[in-house]
């Protein structure tokens, strides 16, 4: 379980080419792991593992490139964002500030627990995870720093942390997937509830590993209480849902006509449309009412607290919130802009106009209620 280490890479945004260091931390399935409970609740004993694995290979790829340049003039970077995505926007960041950026990616859960073990040692200057959940444990531990008014005032308080210390920099909506020619426009649940319809059993699909579901479930614990959302799930799973793996097989799965509907994230209909073209005959509906259903979930940034480049770190977030960027994220992987004043990308609805839920993002940081209740249902082995 070595950790490997890749030292540089090169890609291009708006014609910017830079090679950033890369130091790439093995990758854990954290929804099957022994030593968590769904992606978020990670255990001693992955701290130890990273103990024993990261900070030498981290310190020792840093040494190896930082000659010549002061440490007022780097930042480190934990990446929970893939390299794909996130890395040409912090080349296009080197190119316009000078600023060297040097990169540790992995799963979001592996490196927050790598910052709770590193406390005040940690390298760390700013973290990007995929969600906000993991942002609201670190924010309770004390190791997020608050940002400047600035950069929060760029991003909807419902998308950034209520103390200031992260904000969200994209998202992606729960939404339902069918298809057209087996779903009329009349039979559209307008709440996750009318899915309970007897209607629909036999014909929903759903991936209840996946984090994404799960997450939006917490949602619903979060809005509603244990009992109603154990109930609802209950009636699900007593319609005999078709069981996924993941998402991108589920949807396909709708296409295919396994199943009429699934419940899934918004972007991968529009991943499988950009590979597949006009073959992906499938719609997406995006619930309203600010219920749990039209959860939409954030990638997040934060600076950690103590850090002694705070300022530079700060404009790396204030990039990532910039035009360029965001349009990038949209452009990319067919995620929300966060940014106020952004547009979404071609084809999908306005961020304003999603209804999501208006609760505490980060205080989902705990899926073993979200497990739990998917297990006594069944949903879960």
């Amino acid at each position: 379980m070595g950790a490997a280490v890749a030292c540089g890479r090169s890609a291009a945004l708006s014609g910017v080419s830079r090679t950033i260091p890369v130091i790439v931390m093995p990758t854990l399935r954290t929804s099957d792991s022994p030593f968590c409970i769904g992606p978020f609740v990670v255990k001693p004993v992955l701290w130890l593992l990273l103990i024993l694995c990261v900070p030498a290979h981290v310190q020792g790829c840093l040494r190896a490139d930082d000659s010549g340049v002061s440490s007022a003039e780097q930042l480190t970077v934990y990446s929970g964002r893939t390299e794909a995505l996130i890395g040409p926007v912090l080349e296009r960041f080197e190119a316009e500030t000078g600023v060297r950026v040097r990169v540790q990616y992995a799963q979001t859960a592996q490196l927050a627990a790598a910052l709770l073990e590193e406390g005040s040692r940690s390298p760390a200057d700013v973290f990007l995870a995929q969600d906000a959940a993991t942002m609201g444990l670190l924010e309770r531990e004390g190791i997020l720093d608050v940002l400047p008014p600035e950069i929060l005032d760029r991003v909807d308080p419902r998308f950034r942390s209520p103390t200031g210390r992260w904000v969200g920099v994209s998202g992606r909506a729960r939404v339902i997937t069918y298809h057209p020619d087996r779903v009329d426009a009349s039979e559209l649940p307008r709440t996750l509830d009318d899915l309970r319809d007897p209607r629909w059993h036999g014909r929903l699909g759903w991936a209840p590993t996946n984090a994404s579901f799960q997450a939006a479930v917490a949602a619903m614990v979060a809005q509603r209480g244990e009992h109603e959302t154990a109930s609802w799930i209950a009636a699900l799973a007593a319609g005999s849902p078709r069981v996924y793996p993941s998402n991108t097989p589920a949807v396909l799965a709708v296409q295919a006509g396994e199943v009429d509907a699934v419940l899934t994230n918004h972007y991968y209909l529009h991943r499988l449309r950009a590979e597949q073209g006009e073959r992906i005959t499938v719609r997406n509906h995006y619930l309203r009412g600010g219920e749990a259903g039209a959860f939409l979930s954030t990638s997040t940034a934060a600076v950690r607290a103590g850090t002694t480049r705070a300022e530079p770190a700060h404009r790396l977030i204030a990039h990532l919130l910039e035009h360029d960027a965001q349009a990038h994220f949209a452009a990319v992987n067919f995620e929300f802009p966060l940014a106020v004043g952004m547009p979404a990308p071609e084809g999908l609805p306005s961020t304003e106009s999603l209804d999501a839920p208006e609760i505490d993002l980060g205080s989902l940081h705990s899926l073993e209620t979200t497990v739990r209740l998917l297990r006594e249902a069944g949903a879960l082995r």
